[in-house]
């Protein structure tokens, strides 16, 4: 009986099983011709946040049409999958799904949270399995890696203790952009600028001696009683002479110096700037010039902490209005002007981000930074295309600011770092002998642990491991141009 041929294409008909042969047959492995030349690529991971998109598709395409090619032409191809955890984004979706349960992440506890967080990989790893099936890349997926196996936290470990002993990890506290939904610090890479509707809102400051007062103009009065100095620029002859006087806090009538510094912008609002340094990147800088003390007045979820009184437990935006409202009422409100100005949201929560003093992990940027420039001027120089996309490294480089790793989250690399009651502190590959010893309870960065993909993924660090001496350095990169600053 033979079967009738149909008259219109039907892919469905001609792949059905034609993809599981391949795997099978081994295809896809590297030849294992140590005459040939070796050529890899490691796939970009994709995050195990959900399906993955047309842009996964156009991006995985290229790669595969790339390693077919040099597999045509004789080379030892290798092309390696795996997926990447993505720390804030997926804990971020896997919360969402349990706030439609009624629960929250607090409720559970971290150990069957992440039992959470697991099984939603385990359902989304599948569903990616089942698109590259259906695009029929040629990866070989016996080397597939998670970005959480323990080949490659073993490799996250010894980075961070390595470059901790260096000097270039360092613990401290700064100003930091925090996510007031998660309760999570940012990368500048995770904030989105948006243009929004605020306000200029004039406020005046009695001088301490009576004899007038100096009008400040803000669009943040919610951190007004975080507030431990006003400055003006030294240059300005409309207030250089109350520079080393003191005006008054209204509502809580708390005296604070008059300082100068030239952050103040003789041509922006009134000129005089008030100052607080736990909330404002720049203001953080002025307090240490001039050794002012760091008032933090909101909580970790954006409500007003006990140091503002009668504001305190409203939401930071409900306490903007109460506050100039009362400041209304004790006739201190000059005026209120509308604006559209940029402010920073999140990218993952889309919450409005708070810049908040903490105390965080960091990677000392400098000299990575100098190492990866020089090199663009070797021999080993990494090739862009198209090649305008070398400026665009090179600027990202030439201005990058210290990288905050630390994520106070539940979901990723938990930070190689423990403490006693003694205040002691060990930082290490693994936990330190003896008891009374707690772990950091942070994760780093997801971008830590993908930045070690091209090595962590072949066996590093044993640099004697026969991927790591065959296929690393990786020959090609297909990706977005944003990872040249991710």
């Amino acid at each position: 009986m033979t079967e009738e041929l149909s008259t219109k294409f039907n892919p469905a008909e001609v792949e059905a099983g034609r993809y599981e042969k391949w795997l099978e047959q081994g295809v896809f492995a590297p030849s294992g011709d140590k005459k040939a030349k070796p050529y890899s690529i490691v796939i970009p991971p994709p995050n195990v946040t959900g399906k993955l998109h047309l842009g996964h598709a156009w991006d995985t395409t290229l790669q595969d049409i790339i390693i077919r090619q040099k597999r045509m032409q004789g080379f030892d191809t290798l092309w390696l999958p795996g997926m990447d955890h993505a720390g804030i984004a997926t804990q971020a979706k896997v919360e969402a799904r349990l706030a439609e349960e009624g629960i929250s992440r607090y409720d559970l506890g971290r150990e069957k949270f992440l039992e959470k967080v697991w099984e939603w990989k385990d359902e989304y790893a599948e569903t990616i399995h089942q698109q590259w099936g259906k695009m029929g890349i040629s990866v070989d997926y016996n080397r597939e890696r998670f970005t959480l196996d323990e080949g490659l936290s073993a490799a996250v470990r010894k980075v961070f203790v390595e470059l901790y002993k260096k000097g270039w990890i360092y613990r401290g506290e700064f100003i930091i952009n925090w996510d007031p939904k998660a309760m999570t610090a940012l990368s500048d890479i995770e904030v989105i600028h948006k243009d929004v509707e605020g306000a200029f809102y004039h406020i005046t400051y009695p001088l301490a001696d009576g004899s007038g007062a100096l009008e400040v103009a803000t669009t943040r009065p919610e951190t007004f009683f975080g507030d431990t100095a006003v400055a003006v620029n030294p240059a300005d002859e409309r207030y250089a002479k109350y520079i080393g006087q003191s005006v008054v806090l209204p509502i809580i009538n708390k005296e604070i110096p008059i300082v100068g510094d030239e952050h103040a912008d003789m041509e922006k609002g009134t000129g005089v700037v008030k100052i607080t340094p736990a909330h404002d990147p720049n203001d953080f800088l002025v307090g240490q010039r001039h050794n002012l003390p760091q008032v933090n007045v909101m909580n970790a979820d954006g409500t007003m902490n006990e140091l503002t009184g009668e504001f305190n437990g409203m939401d930071r935006f409900e306490a903007r209005e109460a506050i100039i409202k009362k400041l209304d009422e004790l006739g201190n409100l000059v005026k209120v002007e509308k604006m559209m100005h940029s402010v920073g949201h999140s990218e993952r929560t889309g919450v409005m981000v708070e810049p908040r003093l903490s105390t965080q992990w960091f990677v000392k940027m400098e000299e990575l930074a100098k190492n990866a420039i020089a090199n663009q001027k070797t021999e080993d120089a990494v090739e862009f295309y198209p090649p305008r996309f070398n400026d665009t490294f090179l600027q990202w480089m030439e201005n990058v600011h210290d990288w905050v790793i630390s994520r106070q989250l539940w979901w990723g690399h938990q930070i190689p770092a423990w403490y006693n009651e003694a205040g002691e502190m060990y930082v290490g590959e693994e936990a330190p002998e003896g008891e009374g010893w707690v772990q950091d309870e942070d994760v780093l960065d997801t971008w830590f642990s993908s930045a070690l993909w091209p090595f962590s993924t072949m066996g590093w660090p044993d640099e004697k491991a026969e991927d790591f001496q065959r296929y690393f350095p990786t020959t090609t990169l297909v990706t977005g141009y944003d990872i040249i600053f991710f």
